[in-house]
């Protein structure tokens, strides 16, 4: 909460680099809401590779790992568990799944956080409950020797710093006092630095990155691994969270290091969705898809230039022979000529 705290007291001036990040992300975002209004169904395939990522990523961050060769039975269906491990990407699974299927009526709240970590750690004894004991963050040296890399809040004030950190994300998304991804990164900062499980902490916090996105309207995590990202470049995520967190339970830290990683992380999550859905989109049969699934969207006729303007990356040749081969099929039909000839289905002829 002393993140959060801070920008709350008020946000003078946001550092250059996050600004520019924020801007790719906007440009990103616009492509992120056109692919998923034009053609869904195609985007299943991205879905269903990022769930697997996700939780075998995130789990790995923590040490948790399965045997390649259980990973897609663990995900996709109801085997009988191994063990410990098993268990728990399984359940993160579990949680990855609600958020996809519920964003909108799941709330940022305590509830939720308690039964997010409930879900990601499983039967164990203290799941789904805030640390009993003091727990700081320890590093386990190459030579064998430990330091104490981050001395998080007490287990007595945790309940109390877990409160400030919900109320004061929620107040600063309902006035829209910062950047919904800056506030969501903050509150991301806080919440490592707080601490409030005996573990798990990380898992929580990313599948709570995950649903703030959702509510923003940011639903690249659908698509694209998080969780991998942030694991392919998990030296630097483990190096800007020590650069913030550094003078946190005074309030002096600099919380820009580890906040611009993960708006980097989120610029790249969309650059490697808009890559990946470009793709999909290459082939001749996949484009000529394209193009009929927005006729079928179509209410009443429409011009050759509309129907272009709704399939990205397909060219204007395409979009007409498309429309000329359902036009010699019977489905459509076309009054007048050239660009200005309005086009429709003809009657409920199936495309």
């Amino acid at each position: 909460m002393q993140t959060l705290a801070k920008l709350a007291a008020g946000l003078k001036n946001i550092p250059a680099g996050a600004a520019w990040y924020l801007a790719d992300i906007a440009e990103a975002k616009g492509k992120q809401d056109l692919y998923a209004h034009q053609s869904p169904q195609k985007l299943k395939v991205l879905l269903e590779h990022a769930l697997v990522e996700s939780a075998v990523s995130s789990n790995r961050i923590e040490g948790v790992e399965i045997d390649k060769k259980r990973v897609g039975t663990i995900i996709f269906g109801k085997p009988l568990l191994q063990d410990r491990n098993e268990e728990e990407i399984q359940g993160y699974r579990d949680a990855l799944q609600w958020i996809h299927a519920d964003s909108e009526k799941i709330h940022f709240s305590e509830a939720t956080i308690k039964k997010l970590h409930k879900m990601s750690r499983g039967e164990i004894w203290d799941s789904g409950k805030y640390k009993e004991k003091d727990s700081d963050i320890i590093e386990r040296l190459p030579g064998g020797d430990t330091r104490v890399r981050f001395k998080t809040v007490s287990a007595g004030n945790t309940p109390q710093a877990m409160k400030e950190l919900v109320s004061l994300y929620n107040e600063l998304i309902k006035t829209n006092a910062i950047h919904p991804l800056i506030a969501m990164a903050a509150c991301n900062l806080d919440f490592l630095c707080i601490h409030p499980f005996r573990d798990g902490n990380g898992r929580v916090s990313r599948l709570l990155l995950l649903l703030q996105l959702y509510h923003a309207g940011y639903n690249v995590g659908r698509y694209i691994s998080l969780e991998r990202l942030i694991e392919e470049h998990k030296e630097r995520y483990y190096e800007t969270l020590e650069m913030s967190s550094q003078r946190w339970h005074e309030g002096k830290h600099d919380p820009w290091s580890y906040i611009n990683f993960l708006l980097y992380m989120f610029k790249m999550s969309y650059g490697e969705f808009i890559d990946r859905v470009e793709k999909i989109e290459t082939t001749k049969g996949a484009k000529t898809e394209l193009v009929i699934e927005q006729i079928r969207k179509m209410n009443g006729d429409f011009t050759l230039s509309q129907l272009q303007s709704r399939c990205l990356n397909v060219s204007r040749d395409m979009v007409r022979k498309a429309l000329k081969d359902l036009q010699k099929q019977g489905k459509v039909i076309s009054e007048g000529r050239g660009l200005a000839a309005r086009w429709r289905r003809k009657g409920n002829a199936p495309l």
